[in-house]
Formats: structure tokens, sequence, C-alpha cells
């Protein structure tokens, strides 16, 4: 019997809702957007932070927690510096291949010891040209440090990558925008100048927060990246994985022994090279979309203000129109809770109105905004649930005051009012 009251109670207040809805559209339209606006700020920033997060944290889970790079500059900054020290860092100098290869015969503990370098260069094909593509130089090894899913053709031989001869991997963009629909496998173009022979074509791997990755690269052995790029200037970098059942932590400390041997070091000087690896970014980027979300919550919490006064005129009104329906409703022996819950639940079912058509929106924007730039945007349960959380918690502050207002109308004085 009491589920059967309620169940009345929900479907009174749902009617009472739709109703305040039609008797004065331009008022509610006016007085929902306040809502609409608030949820389709902060959830489309929460919906942006994520996708952005994820596309972050993906790339660098690509690397695995068992690679370090040796590097110039940090990805964070380093132990003892409370920002990131960029005017000491720029100051070291490039690693280079040459310490790569005296680490590659010292390291114990390392299976792999890999150089990498890059640089922009122009890529040319026929009348076609491709400017700024990232000409990457690697070594034996390259693809446990690169992420390489070859979707045509083949990746690089050993003598290749020991040797000198022109040979390349393109990125699916710059395959797409150098040949088209026509297989690349086995044409000659020219990166930087020079004459190579492409041997394979990349997977597409899609717009990113830090740009289209390998989709923009021609990858190539140093052997023949020499002859267009200084491979000790620039990025570069040399990658390290331990032996299966090594420990990382000890194949770092021999890198670090290792490497400031090489550069002849002394003691009292500290590392001017930098031991990058994933873990480094966790904290870092915890604290990033920490205060990205939080700008979110606040650009959104304001236009969320405005529709919760909105709401508040708007219940009020409500209360004020019904005055009479209240005091019969009390004759009748309606309870306080009774009245109060109806039009605190008119007040739940507006504002989740409000925020569902803001969802709506951003949901439309992130379809079309993942089509137009291949940046996956994705509308997660988790942001409606928020949504829809706000919503109903601004329902519920802004009908409270006039809803105890209702319910504690006297019955006569109620009916009164209305003769």
């Amino acid at each position: 019997m009491r589920l059967k009251i309620y169940i009345n109670l929900l479907r009174e207040g749902f009617y009472f809702a739709l109703n305040a809805l039609s008797v004065n559209k331009l008022r509610t339209f006016l007085s929902l957007l306040g809502i609409t606006i608030g949820i389709f700020a902060i959830i489309s920033v929460f919906t942006l932070v994520d996708s952005m997060e994820r596309s972050v944290r993906g790339a660098f889970s690509k690397l695995g927690d068992d690679t370090v790079f040796i590097e110039r500059m940090p990805w964070a900054p380093e132990p003892g510096d409370a920002e990131y020290a960029w005017w000491k860092y720029i100051q070291r100098p490039s690693v280079s291949k040459a310490e790569q290869e005296a680490l590659r015969r010292r390291l114990n503990t390392a299976e792999h010891v890999t150089f990498i370098s890059s640089a922009r260069r122009t890529v040319e094909y026929g009348n076609a040209a491709v400017e700024n593509v990232a000409a990457v130089a690697v070594t034996e090894g390259f693809e446990n440090f690169i992420t390489v899913d070859v979707a045509r053709g083949r990746s690089f031989t050993l003598s290749e990558l020991e040797g000198n001869r022109g040979v390349c991997l393109l990125g699916h963009d710059v395959a797409k925008s150098l040949f088209g629909e026509e297989n690349p496998i086995g044409k000659r173009i020219k990166a930087g100048g020079f004459r190579c022979v492409v041997i394979g074509t990349l997977k597409q791997e899609g717009q990113g927060i830090i740009g289209n990755g390998a989709d923009e690269w021609a990858i190539m052995p140093t052997g023949f990246a020499r002859n267009i790029l200084s491979l000790n200037e620039g990025r570069t970098q040399i990658g390290i994985r331990p032996k299966p059942g090594i420990d990382f932590g000890a194949m770092e400390q021999e890198a670090i022994m290792q490497m400031r041997s090489i550069r002849r070091l002394r003691l009292n000087q500290e590392n001017n090279f930098a031991m990058n690896k994933s873990s480094m970014l966790s904290s870092s980027l915890d604290d990033l979309f920490g205060v990205l979300n939080l700008v979110g919550l606040i650009i959104g919490g304001f236009s969320i203000l405005v529709g919760g006064f909105s709401i508040a005129n708007i219940m009020f009104v409500s209360v004020r129109e019904r005055t009479g329906m209240i005091g019969i409703q009390k004759a009748l022996g309606a309870k306080r809770s009774f009245i109060l819950f109806q039009f605190l639940f008119e007040s739940v079912v507006l504002c989740l109105i409000g925020g569902a058509a803001g969802l709506v929106v951003i949901w439309l924007l992130t379809l079309a905004a993942s089509g137009l730039t291949g940046f996956d945007l994705i509308l997660t349960v988790k942001n409606i649930l928020t949504g829809l959380g706000f919503s109903a918690a601004i329902g519920i502050i802004s009908g409270i005051v006039p809803a105890v207002t209702a319910a504690k109308m006297e019955p006569v004085e109620a009916m009164r009012s209305t003769a």
C-alpha cells in the first residue's frame, strides 16, 4: 500500500514537472538554459580532459614499465629540483650513437640497447612532397621501444639495420600523401634529398593529443639516416630494456654507472643526462589533469549557480500557482512530507531535463569532433552519471526552500488565498 502511494506520488511529481514546462514555455526554457549550459561546461571539460588523459597515458603505456630512455632533457623535474629547470637541462650534451655503442658493449644486465634520433625533413615522390616529416633513425631492437605495426610490406632485416642501405618504413599519413591509393612498396622516394626504397608502411594510429605519432614518421636505419640528419644533435635517445629475469632497478643503476664512466664524470659531479621512464609522469599527469578538472568545475559552477536560481524561481511560481491545490490536499489528509516530496521531485525532474539536454549536446559534439579531427573523444558512462548527479543535486538545492514553504502552508490559509 505504501509503495503504491509513493509510485502515485512520483507519477504526480513527474506530471507537475511536465506541466510546469508546458504552462510557460519561454520562462521554463530560459530557466533550464542555465542548467543546460552549466552541465555542458562541466561535462565537456571532463570529457576533453578524460580523452586527453587516455591518449597521453596510452601513448606512454606502450613503453612498458621496464623501459628507460637516456636523454638530455628529463620528462619531469628531476629529484632535488623544485621545478622543471629547463635552463639547466638544455646545457647538457645530447646522447650520441657512440655512447649507445659503448653502453651496448658494457651493460651486462640489458638485453636491448637501441639508439633513436629524429629530425624534421621533407619527403618527396615524383611531384608530391610532404614537409616536416619526422625522419626517425633507428638501430637494432628499435621495435622494443617504438610501436611498429606493418600494414604493407615488411620491416627491416638485421643486415639493413647494421648497414647503410637506403630503405625506409613510412607512416600511414606520409604514405597516403605521397602515393594516394597506389601501392608504395618498392618505390623510390627522396628523404632530405637522398633516395631510399619504401619496404613497408605502418598501420594508422590516428590523431592523439601529442600528435599523429608514427603516422607522420619515416623510419630508416642510422647507416642511411646519417646522410640526411646529424645523429648526435636534436632529439636523440638511448632505449634500454633488461634481460629476462633481471631486476629493472639493477639494470638502471648499472646504466647510470656506465654512462657516468663513458662521460668521465667525477664523483662530485651530478649526472648530465636524464634517465626517463613512464613512472616519472604518473604524479605529474595526475596533478595536471586534476587542475584541468577543477577549472572545468569552476567554469561550469557559475552557470549552474545561475540556473539553480532560475529553477528556484520557477518552483516559487509553481507553489504560488498551486496554493489552492495544496490547501485541498492538506485538508484531505496529505502530510507535509507528501507536499515536500511532490515539489522537490518536480524541481529535480526539471534539472534532470536540463542536464540531459546538455549531455545530448556534448554527445553530438564528441561525434562531430571525432569525425572531423580523428582524435578519439568519448562521453563516458562515468561523465554521464556525473552530469546527471550534478543536475539532481542542483534540483534538490534549488527546490528545497520552495518545497518547504509549500509543506508548511496551513490548509485554511492556503484555500483562503485563492478564494
